[in-house]
């Protein structure tokens, strides 16, 4: 099963409370907002994706706790990105200090665009669409960004201001300088 895209524009164009209001009322559902409007309702992932997901966000939850300098968030966290996307990475993190700054509603989405979003590429996502998505988190301000893809065992990694990496089957992945000391091991994960 594949995404499906709705273009509201112009007939309808929701409020970021109304998008926020639908998302609460249909919590069954995965839903995220383009730039544009359009309104992109996300279908369940089979149990492989699911339990792959489930490790990744673990591990990092793992280490945020450990580390301390920030929070870890899972696939059903809603950021409002700066330019008016709505999305929801399947793991990211952000640290302390830009929370505090911020102070944010804890019952309304994260305005802002995490440090670290990881997407991992069900068997149902298009490369390109996940791509796409990679790109628009790097260039709304996130720091470091894995697109972790089991079906072609590779890793992209996106970094702010700098040329896409690919790593064919890596066994780990590190945090660099903005997870100091994560490590993932991609073991049940890419494999």
């Amino acid at each position: 099963m594949t995404a499906l895209i709705l273009n509201l524009s112009p007939t309808i164009e929701l409020t970021d409370e109304q998008f926020f209001q639908l998302c609460q009322n249909n919590r069954d559902l995965r839903l995220e907002r383009t730039a544009e409007g359009e309104l992109i309702i996300m279908p369940p992932t089979g149990w492989e994706s699911g339990n792959r997901n489930s490790r990744l966000t673990q591990r990092l939850g793992n280490w945020a706790d450990t580390d301390g300098t920030g929070l870890a968030f899972d696939s059903s966290t809603g950021f409002k990105l700066p330019n008016g996307a709505n999305r929801s990475p399947d793991a990211s993190w952000v640290s302390r200090q830009r929370l505090e700054a911020l102070n944010p509603d804890p019952a309304k989405f994260l305005p802002l665009a995490p440090d670290f979003a990881v997407e991992l590429r069900s068997a149902s996502d298009s490369l390109k669409t996940v791509q796409q998505k990679m790109q628009e988190y790097i260039d709304n301000g996130v720091r470091l960004g894995w697109l972790i893809d089991p079906q072609n065992r590779q890793v992209e990694i996106y970094r702010l201001g700098q040329d896409i990496e690919v790593l064919q089957s890596p066994t780990s992945l590190s945090g660099e300088d903005v997870l100091p000391g994560f490590v993932l091991d991609l073991t049940h994960i890419l494999s």
